[in-house]
């Protein structure tokens, strides 16, 4: 008998393949924006739309990570790179779908700079695979936005 995945676990297997089309030297990150289990958007982390990709220079910081001149969290200014959820919320905004009350899923917990924006977005549940700097101010900001928090286990 074929067992299908259920939903969360098909689309945060979905957003970690989509973090494979980053060109970013430092870290790879997916995101995809799903409303009645229908994706609506994705994104992943890089350089602007018109800009060299990272692994070919296009970002000076990366560059200077992947030659060990900048250290990580280092020189966060100076990136030019979009993050993931940024470019999935943007590419919404772009082809003009509203993300109003809709599911985030995304290979890596968001930084306070994207939780800020996944809330104003009108998201109302976040689902994150892998943990960096696990942020209690952004887990406070999704909760007192009323934003449902979930790391997505593979024994989910």
């Amino acid at each position: 008998m074929n067992k299908k995945p259920k939903w969360d676990e098909y689309f945060i297997k979905i957003a970690n393949l989509v973090a494979t089309r980053s060109s970013c030297s430092s870290r790879k990150v997916g995101a995809i924006i799903v409303r009645d289990n229908m994706i609506i958007s994705t994104g992943y982390n890089g350089t602007p739309r018109g800009i060299k990709n990272c692994d070919e220079g296009g970002c000076l910081r990366c560059e200077g990570k992947r030659l060990g001149t900048i250290n990580s969290g280092e020189k966060l200014d100076e990136c030019v790179c979009v993050h993931a959820e940024e470019n999935a919320l943007l590419q919404a905004a772009y082809n003009g779908v509203s993300v109003k009350g809709a599911t985030f899923y995304t290979s890596l917990f968001t930084c306070r700079y994207c939780t800020k924006h996944i809330i104003n977005a009108g998201i109302k549940k976040v689902y994150y695979s892998r943990e960096y700097h696990l942020d209690p101010i952004s887990e406070g900001l999704y909760k007192e936005a009323g934003v449902e928090l979930v790391q997505y286990k593979e024994n989910n």
